[in-house]
């Protein structure tokens, strides 16, 4: 196993260790647990997959479990193969080294935020370790030693094809520079995350803090796709020539740090901004470090506060979910099942995991995509065109969040819904994906169309009542098209693949209703007929998709 050969390659530095008072042969062994729980996991990048494609034959023709991390390894290499052709076109370092490094840093913090948090706020070696006769210094060295791992390969996989690119066409000192920049971006990344949760831990404990750290990994996927977009627009292309304008909100920017280091380097005589932006790639990261060893008791003590329960929801908040759930559903038993999958979406601590972080990218991609497509003349140049209509993209995340609806980390509770006396399933699906479209949807709809309102003007609110319509209607297509299942009745791992692949005509509808809509604007009384069109397929899906029939077929088509 590929855990084994790095435990044997750890073995040759068993002297090293024991001098620095570690007892090896424990810190080995919990390595290998941890190692082994790891292989178990499945990164976010590839997904779920089914039982059977989760294990490989041995040569006994004995099923074996197959380390998912290695094998997704090779996704993170093809993103470090198209990096590397940034680093052999030309040689303006600053350009290429900061979209190169702006790449990496996007992929591995996301990798951190979605895959890896547990390592760092893993309360398992305080409770398990710290109560048996194993010292508090073999433990830090396995923590220390299980996250370096982990940033060893996967740094690897998206650094090797750049780096062999880099030696080829630059020589041995881009080289060598980049391994250097790679263990300071890696070391920033780390310290970053983990003074992040730190922060968060010595305000907040309990499940609001479980809370809290959902939405810090949101906010953080936010901030790093924001900054990546931001890498592009340091630069002014003129012909072929990249020229960078130096400005003091880019000493914020870690990307261009690193950039500016090999200009520095390789290309010395540029000047002082340069030489400033490379010192921060080395002290910053260093700086960063050195506050992390002194803040990590801190860090060890608050993450005990992980274990400890919240507060029960208020009997205030209680009636205002009962008052919303009579006002939204005619049925009795719809009602329960809107209440009960309220809950679960806002408590169920591993679907928030999986689902709420694709909540940062619908709420940023409207933005990005508007930006792109043109921002040059400011709020003025916004005026008389129909680039609200990007506000579309806010519903990129209802088919993942539909398709997860199925999914729970307590699954097996499901057998409630053998015991309880319900007449149909049409209620709860329903009720359900009614809650989901409160809950998830409407609060991230509402704030874009004021922000975009703000943007475009006030005449545009009757379109993005419009818009809200039409994504009503897609989340009742997107149900009726993905494989049914009762809410939270199955375990993640069961998961299918293949289950992303149908995503995709998904995507295509929502871009054909937006079409759609651009195409009714330029027809008299089009955005009303088109409303109307809505009106009507909304008022006939709730009542055909959810019919007893529909979801026979619909069950019985997956």
């Amino acid at each position: 196993m590929n855990e084994m050969k790095s435990l044997k390659v750890l073995d040759r530095f068993r002297r090293l260790f024991e001098q620095m008072g570690v007892d090896y042969p424990v810190m080995r062994r919990i390595l290998q647990v941890k190692l082994a729980m790891d292989a178990r996991r499945v990164p976010t990048i590839v997904g779920k997959s089914r039982k059977g494609a989760d294990r490989a034959k041995d040569r006994f023709g004995r099923e074996k479990e197959k380390n998912q991390f290695f094998a997704s390894l090779w996704l993170y290499l093809i993103f470090g193969a198209l990096g590397s052709v940034i680093v052999a076109a030309g040689d303006n370092f600053l350009f290429q080294a900061s979209i190169l490094f702006g790449i990496m840093m996007f992929m591995i913090m996301t990798s951190m935020i979605s895959d890896f948090s547990a390592v760092l706020l893993d309360i398992r070696d305080r409770s398990i370790l710290a109560v048996r006769p194993v010292n508090r210094r073999t433990i830090a060295m396995a923590k220390a030693l299980h996250i370096f791992f982990y940033l060893f390969f996967l740094t690897g996989a998206i650094a090797v094809v750049p780096l062999a690119v880099g030696l080829l066409k630059h020589g041995i000192g881009f080289a060598l520079l980049l391994l250097l920049e790679l263990v300071l971006m890696d070391l920033l990344i780390v310290v970053i995350t983990a003074l992040l949760y730190l922060g968060v831990l010595r305000f907040f404990d309990g499940e609001k803090l479980k809370d809290i750290i959902n939405y810090v990994q949101i906010g953080l996927t936010i901030g790093i796709t924001v900054g990546y977009q931001l890498v592009i627009r340091l630069f002014d292309f003129t012909g072929l020539n990249m020229v960078f304008q130096p400005r003091w909100w880019q000493y914020f920017i870690p990307p261009i740090w690193f950039g500016a280091a090999f200009e520095t380097v390789l290309h010395p005589g540029n000047g002082w901004p340069y030489m400033a932006l490379a010192l921060l790639s080395l002290l910053v990261p260093l700086a960063a470090f050195a506050l992390y060893l002194k803040l990590a008791p801190a860090l060890e003590r608050n993450l005990q506060k992980l274990a400890e329960p919240g507060r029960r929801r208020g009997q205030r908040t209680g009636t205002a979910l009962k008052r919303l759930a009579d006002w939204l559903c005619r049925d009795p038993q719809e009602r329960v099942f809107f209440r009960f999958a309220w809950s679960m979406l806002g408590n169920e601590r591993e679907f928030k995991l999986k689902v709420y972080p694709t909540l940062g990218f619908s709420i940023i991609f409207p933005f990005i995509f508007l930006f792109t497509d043109g921002f040059e003349n400011g709020l003025q140049g916004l005026a008389g065109t129909r680039k609200y209509l990007f506000i579309y993209f806010c519903g990129l995340m209802l088919p993942t969040v539909i398709m997860m609806l199925r999914y729970s980390g307590s699954h097996k509770a499901a057998w409630i819904y053998r015991v309880l006396p319900i007449r149909e399933e049409g209620p709860i699906y329903k009720g359900a994906l009614l809650a989901c479209l409160v809950r998830l949807l409407l609060p991230l709809f509402v704030l874009e169309s004021l922000i975009f309102a703000l943007l475009f003007g006030a005449h545009i609110v009757p379109d993005l009542v419009v818009a809200g319509l039409a994504m009503q209607l897609f989340a009742i297509l997107c149900f009726a098209y993905l494989r049914k299942g009762l809410p939270f009745s199955e375990p993640f791992e069961a998961t299918q693949q293949s289950e992303g692949l149908k995503l995709l005509p998904l995507m295509f509808l929502l871009g054909g209703m937006g079409l759609l809509h651009w195409t009714a604007t330029t027809v008299p009384f089009g955005v009303i007929v088109y409303a109307l069109l809505l009106i009507i397929a909304i008022w006939l899906g709730w009542r055909r998709v959810f019919a007893p029939g529909a979801l026979a077929k619909g069950r019985a088509e997956y």
